[in-house]
């Protein structure tokens, strides 16, 4: 369930493409089953990883409500940032009324002080709605917006639609445990933590109190086998799975060819039929390719599912 107590694992799911630039339609149902069968507890759409902003609004409608359908169920999270409240408003109004799970909701890199932040979510909260459950996505490497553990106290106390943080701050273990101790001294109300930044801290980040992942790893099934092994307390496997995909996890992780990467796993595995990003993209070169079909071998020594490839 969509909530302050959502736990698990929400993958940060990429918008399949064909060549010619168009939504790849087959891949992305067979991507969606494909989540549900690994064990995911819900998915995240129209993220960075997801290409958005390069959707007009009508492809994104289309894309969330698609994907909503075939979920059958399982909660879809929708992100729905835009410049302006009015564009915000209508498809966050548009994809809940199609049945989604709630929406993730990122600043613009123009916020720099504490108070133009908060501010911002008060007025992005009042322009969608307060019925609408919303995440917040805290990902200063890239939205250059940086809020303390003080300010994200502040956006959750003072929305009660709030019901999540994607935290992928980094180094970020430590904005953690400062938030769950706000909470254990009765000064933050209890919100769901998932986290991003490809799973590259997980392994810890579970130790230090966040109930999940939702990140974009080719291999979802090992973030929700890290999240499992980690609740039952089987620490040791928890990071001996982890570790035996941490050489990939970190090349996909890489600025400005990560996504790149990453579709051209998922197309490997089978699941898209093309690793094609809508333009402007990027592509990995030849020799890019060499190395991640070596850490891929080096991979299935450890995990078989990383031999099954087409």
């Amino acid at each position: 369930m969509f909530g302050i107590h959502a736990k698990g694992v929400y993958p940060i799911a990429p918008t399949p493409f064909a060549e010619s630039g168009e939504i790849d339609w087959a891949s992305t149902d067979r991507m969606v089953d494909w989540y549900r069968e690994i064990g995911a507890t819900g998915m995240t759409i129209l993220g960075i990883m997801g290409e958005a902003p390069k959707l007009d609004g009508s492809e994104a409608v289309e894309f969330a409500t698609r994907i909503i359908r075939r979920a059958q169920g399982l909660p879809v999270l929708v992100g729905v940032s835009a410049p302006g409240f009015a564009a915000m408003r209508s498809l966050a109004r548009t994809v809940m009324d199609a049945g989604a799970g709630g929406v993730m909701i990122a600043p613009p890199p123009s916020l720099r002080t504490d108070d133009q932040i908060v501010g911002y979510y008060a007025q992005a909260v009042e322009a969608i709605g307060t019925d609408i459950p919303f995440c917040i996505q805290d990902y200063p490497l890239t939205l250059s917006v940086v809020m303390t553990p003080k300010v994200i106290q502040r956006i959750i106390m003072d929305n009660p639609s709030c019901v999540m943080l994607k935290h992928e701050d980094w180094p970020g273990l430590e904005k953690i445990s400062t938030l769950r101790r706000f909470e254990a001294e009765g000064g933050l109300r209890h919100v769901s933590i998932l986290t991003g930044n490809g799973g590259l801290f997980l392994d810890f980040e579970m130790e230090r109190g966040v109930d999940g992942a939702m990140t974009g790893y080719a291999f979802p099934e090992m973030l929700v086998d890290v999240v499992r092994l980690s609740a039952e307390g089987q620490r040791d496997a928890a990071h001996d799975l982890f570790d035996a995909h941490l050489p990939l996890v970190r090349y996909e992780q890489q600025p400005a060819i990560g996504l790149a990467v990453r579709k051209y796993v998922l197309k490997r595995r089978g699941i898209l039929a093309s690793d094609a990003q809508r333009k402007p993209g990027s592509s990995i070169t030849p020799a890019a390719k060499a190395e991640v079909e070596y850490l891929l071998s080096r991979l299935a020594r450890r995990d078989p599912r990383a031999a099954k490839l087409v």
